[in-house]
């Protein structure tokens, strides 16, 4: 399904290949990046790690692969694709469109980001799900053979709620769901409202929770006494991530639902990404699964 390409290239990293597709609905053009490790497939086709936010997070995710995956033995991870999902810049981030493509509908509108710039809106995970679902699958069918029994999403923050959110709208779509530092509470926290009314069926799911310490009820010590520290604290009586994320995980394990949760020390809301990168990569491609039945775990949070 060459037809909606609309470019490609090589990125600087570890031989990934980068394509700019153009969404068969919208038309929006987002940039998917392909990494495909050496040798040939499994009978059964490559598992597969989805990520979102894509510029920021496949470089890390290449890199951890390589340096981990050549030596099963020591790491317990096997080869598998990457890819990610991202947008035609060469910022980490283009806050904009991810605002409207990971919020899951209905949404909001908000104001602009910058003086005399564009409202925010969001509420477009539903084209997202779509093109990632459809558009992406169909054009990756033809790089890349997939075994749809391991296919793994990972999402951070607006991702980790987009993951959570897909989840309980398409169980089928996505076997194993890693969702770091996921905005719970957005949007006054609507998505719980899925929650109650999830049902995985047949469907055999593996959810991995994440947050940093410092998304907790303290500041990290670099941030306790500078000038936003009153707005800070006042944020996070709002978000709740790390309290959020815990009940969640609760709640998917009173559901029979495979779930671990892991408090990540000593990191923000921005510095834990390639920590949980790293995760998802275990999460996705572990050779030994030592998650075999439901769980729910605290791991690396100080006491």
């Amino acid at each position: 399904m060459r037809q909606n390409l609309v470019a490609e290239g090589v990125a600087n990293c570890g031989g990934t290949r980068w394509f700019d597709l153009k969404d068969t609905q919208t038309g929006d053009i987002r940039r998917v990046y392909l990494w495909v490790p050496p040798g040939d497939a499994p009978a059964a086709g490559w598992p597969a790690l989805w990520l979102l936010d894509g510029n920021a997070v496949i470089g890390t995710a290449v890199d951890t692969m390589r340096a981990q995956a050549f030596w099963p033995t020591g790491t317990n991870i096997g080869w598998g694709v990457l890819i990610a999902v991202g947008y035609p810049t060469d910022d980490a981030y283009d806050s904009l469109r991810r605002s409207w493509d990971l919020g899951p509908p209905p949404g909001r509108n908000y104001p602009p980001f910058t003086p005399d710039g564009p409202e925010v809106r969001t509420g477009g995970g539903a084209e997202m799900a779509r093109f990632l679902l459809e558009d992406v699958c169909d054009f990756i069918s033809g790089l890349a053979p997939l075994d749809p029994a391991r296919q793994s999403l990972f999402g951070h923050s607006f991702g980790g709620l987009f993951a959570l959110w897909l989840m309980f709208t398409r169980p089928d779509a996505f076997a194993n769901w890693i969702a770091a530092s996921p905005a719970i509470t957005w949007e006054d926290s609507f998505v719980l409202d899925h929650l109650a009314r999830f049902d995985a069926g047949a469907h055999r799911l593996r959810v991995h929770l994440s947050a940093g310490e410092w998304e907790g009820d303290a500041l990290a010590p670099f941030q306790a006494h500078g000038p936003e520290a009153e707005a800070r604290l006042a944020e996070k009586a709002r978000t709740r991530t790390v309290a959020a994320a815990h009940q969640m995980a609760d709640a998917l394990s009173g559901r029979g639902i495979v779930t671990e949760i892991e408090i990540y020390p000593d990191e923000t809301h921005m510095s834990v990404l390639p920590v949980a990168v790293n995760r998802a990569i275990r999460w996705a491609f572990a050779i030994e699964n030592m998650h075999s039945a439901t769980t729910t775990t605290q791991i690396n949070e100080r006491t």
